[in-house]
């Protein structure tokens, strides 16, 4: 059925199915309704920007599978935690090193099909999810608490659960960064990293969770803008290597599905060898997948220049074949070819799945160290120090949060008051701070990735030299902070910064719930349990 449908096809219908685009609008505009009817695109990434609610995502994913020929493959980076595409009106379920903490297998398989389901309803068959790096590095700028954690075995154990719920809710799930984005000090978004190690170091750590990925029947890989010297003599990422995505990933491991491109928009990329030949290289190496997420030149310029490859003879149309007919056959195991249903998004957020998700976030908050007073004593002036986020990178969380944990506790704890300062806090901030909790009992200090800001390492280490008061830190994005300031006596470790993840803290906090987390990372002098 599926050589017949590839008989029909012109080449630049063949070409367009490679193709994954993404737009600036929360309904069909002209841009991706070009590439789909002029270009012929196989796919449409979901950003932010694409979504309000629910019912207009379900509604904007009717109207483009509507406008195209052959059925989209419809895409988001829904990871949990920090890292979501929606979050309006949906179930948010906890990030990868949050629900690492847990050590709950089972429940890391049903926060996938929670978040499948739901991304289904919404019209959205494919995840950019789980990742599967393992975070060995705490200086990566760009992974860390995406990760599940520093062991490959519980990376890929919490992974390959993931995938099962993905996949059973009829999303496809899509692993990645392949072959591994843990161990970088860089962000590919901005610059390209490199992984130095040999490849006994990469077989037993960086490609663990990615074999056994491949062997729980994975249906895509992502790859990553990361340069492999054990793989690739070329000075070329990942993304663009023949030994790497045919060599490594499709021979050596056996890899059958779909390997898609990160975005060719990013820095490593589009400032080495440029979006159209990055395109062309990718298709070369053994890709299936070309993304390209945001500008409508640079996404024509990438059809456009695997077009004139095939024409001039550089790249096979049997080479394109290949890469159309895996595509095809993901969309007819999902179903995208059969007459759908209407949206149903009465099944997002209900109580059981938002039930569910608090108490995955609650198992999840980490006691690192305790050799201070902890909990809270309600009766005792506390003074909170919250961090006023925002994105580390382009997968971040967006700005505007209203939820602070003095917000939470304003109710529970006498004479308290919350000052918000900036993740990289000036002098002015710091000296306020210090000056204003000199008459509180209690001090919170709420760090967000305290590792990168001076600011922050400095006001919490003149806190802890302080006598006479009760000094608790609670990092709310990755838990290597600690490091940055020993003399802390008590610091809980939260993952990430979500309302649901701020009222979890909270009950911690106030001793409603006990702090339940095991550190799924080493942090300083405390390993990893």
């Amino acid at each position: 059925m599926i050589r017949d449908q590839l008989k029909n096809m012109s080449l630049e219908q063949k070409v367009g199915q490679l193709f994954m685009c993404g737009f600036d609008d929360t309904k069909p505009n002209d841009a991706i309704l070009s590439l789909i009817n002029d270009y012929h695109i196989g796919g449409v990434n979901y950003f932010r920007r694409n979504a309000s609610s629910p019912e207009q995502v379900a509604t904007l994913s009717a109207d483009l599978q509507q406008a195209s020929g052959i059925p989209l493959l419809i895409s988001i980076d829904q990871e949990g935690g920090m890292v979501a595409g929606i979050e309006k009106g949906v179930t948010l379920m906890p990030g990868n090193m949050a629900i690492g903490a847990t050590r709950d297998i089972e429940a890391a398989h049903k926060a996938a099909f929670i978040a499948g389901r739901e991304l289904r309803a919404m019209g959205i068959n494919m995840d950019f999810a789980p990742c599967l790096d393992v975070n060995n590095n705490p200086d990566n700028p760009v992974i860390g608490v995406r990760s599940y954690g520093e062991s490959p075995s519980l990376v890929a154990t919490m992974g390959c659960a993931a995938i099962k719920g993905y996949q059973e809710a009829g999303v496809t799930a899509t692993t990645k960064h392949f072959p591994g984005h843990g161990d970088t000090n860089a962000d590919s978004h901005h610059e390209l990293p490199l992984v130095g190690h040999d490849r006994k170091r990469l077989h037993e750590v960086e490609l663990v969770p990615f074999k056994q990925a491949i062997a729980s029947g994975v249906d895509a890989v992502m790859t990553a803008h990361v340069i492999f010297p054990a793989y690739e003599d070329q000075d070329i990422p990942a993304t663009l290597s023949h030994k790497i995505l045919t060599g490594l990933l499709r021979t050596e491991l056996g890899f059958e599905g779909i390997i898609t491109t990160d975005c060719l928009e990013m820095n490593a990329i589009q400032k080495g060898v440029g979006v159209g030949l990055g395109a062309v290289m990718a298709i070369e190496a053994g890709a299936d997948l070309v993304l390209i997420s945001h500008q409508i030149s640079l996404q024509t310029e990438g059809i456009e220049a695997v077009l004139s490859a095939v024409r001039s003879g550089r790249i096979s149309e049997a080479r394109i074949e290949e890469s159309v007919e895996r595509l095809l056959k993901l969309k007819r195991k999902n179903g995208l070819f059969e007459q759908s249903e209407p949206a149903n998004t009465s099944i997002i957020a209900t109580d059981e799945s938002l039930t569910f998700a608090r108490s995955l976030s609650e198992a999840s908050i980490t006691l690192v160290k305790n050799e201070g007073t902890f909990p809270l004593n309600s009766d005792a002036r506390t003074y909170i120090v919250w961090p006023n986020m925002r994105p580390v990178s382009e997968t971040a969380e967006p700005e505007g949060q209203e939820v602070t944990l003095g917000k939470m506790l304003t109710s529970r704890v006498t004479g308290l008051k919350e000052q918000v300062i900036d993740v990289n806090p000036s002098e002015d901030e710091i000296a306020n701070v210090l000056a204003e909790s000199m008459d509180y009992e209690q001090v919170v200090v709420a760090t967000y990735n305290a590792s990168f800001s001076t600011g922050q390492q400095r006001l919490v280490q003149e806190l802890a030299e302080r006598e006479g008061i009760a000094l608790i830190v609670a990092s709310l994005r990755i838990p290597y902070d600690l490091t940055t300031f020993p003399k802390v006596k008590t610091y809980l470790a939260c993952y990430e910064n979500k309302p649901l993840t701020i009222q979890s803290l909270a009950k911690v906090l106030m001793g409603d719930i006990p702090a339940r987390g095991k550190l799924p990372v080493t942090v300083g002098s405390y390993a990893a349990e």
